[in-house]
């Protein structure tokens, strides 16, 4: 498990492909493998993935299967590229995002950067699948790192974070442009409410949802909307509130 709280970039120092797999060795920070041992979980850009060999000291390589390759951003990544990395969370360690696995559930698309006065903001299109999962002021990981979502529109299909210097300083965010994929894991008891809600109102009103659907779009609402403004105590044990924006 990982926290979503970003310790550092590392760099691409070389990719070797193999049938059905590729090797990548990165290149960290001094002291970031202190005591990184072989089967050790690193989170990627997000994703979870097991230290394979040890060639040197601030070193390390992960063997990444197609299909992780083909579902996350890891198969663009080239020599020279940087990566944001965090090592797995440890028993009692202070938790300063949110849980996250590693998982990536879909990747999304920077559509524009804004540069106020000591922030950065990144609007990215998010797939027509996951947006129901999306809310303001819930968290949400992009390529690793746990941030807390400012501003969404479902319908358009985007939605906003800012970012502050210091998570700028730790990440790639700052490099990032529009145009550029993005990971995506999605908060995992966001996704629990929000699939349970639909689930219990298709069960219930069955051909009847198709109208309220259409009842609550005319309103400017949805059933995912529903959905998130549930009292605590209708919601799965284990909801985390949404904490400041990172």
């Amino acid at each position: 498990m990982f926290t979503g709280i970003v310790q550092g970039t590392a760099e691409v120092l070389a990719l070797t492909d193999r049938t059905g797999l590729r090797t990548l060795e990165l290149g960290f920070a001094p002291g970031f493998d202190d005591g990184l041992e072989l089967g050790a979980s690193v989170s990627v850009d997000g994703v979870c993935l097991t230290v394979c060999e040890r060639p040197g000291p601030d070193r390390a390589c992960f063997d990444v299967m197609q299909q992780s390759l083909a579902l996350t951003t890891l198969g663009a990544l080239r020599g020279g590229s940087r990566v944001n990395v965090e090592r797995a969370a440890r028993d009692g360690a202070e938790i300063g995002g949110h849980p996250l696995s590693g998982h990536v559930d879909a990747t999304g698309v920077i559509v524009e950067v804004r540069q106020p006065e000591n922030n950065r903001v990144l609007r990215v299109q998010v797939p027509e699948s996951h947006r129901r999962y999306v809310f303001a002021k819930g968290y949400i990981a992009l390529d690793g790192a746990s941030l807390t979502v400012a501003e969404v529109d479902r319908r358009a299909g985007w939605f906003e974070v800012w970012l502050i210097p210091e998570t700028l300083r730790l990440t790639t965010f700052g490099d990032r442009r529009a145009g550029d994929r993005i990971n995506i894991e999605i908060e995992r008891s966001t996704q629990v409410v929000v699939d349970t809600v639909r689930e219990a109102l298709d069960e219930r009103l069955g051909p009847l949802m198709p109208a309220l659907e259409r009842l609550l779009a005319q309103a400017g609402s949805s059933v995912d909307d529903l959905a998130s403004g549930l009292p605590a105590s209708v919601k799965p044990a284990g909801t985390v509130p949404p904490g400041p924006a990172a």
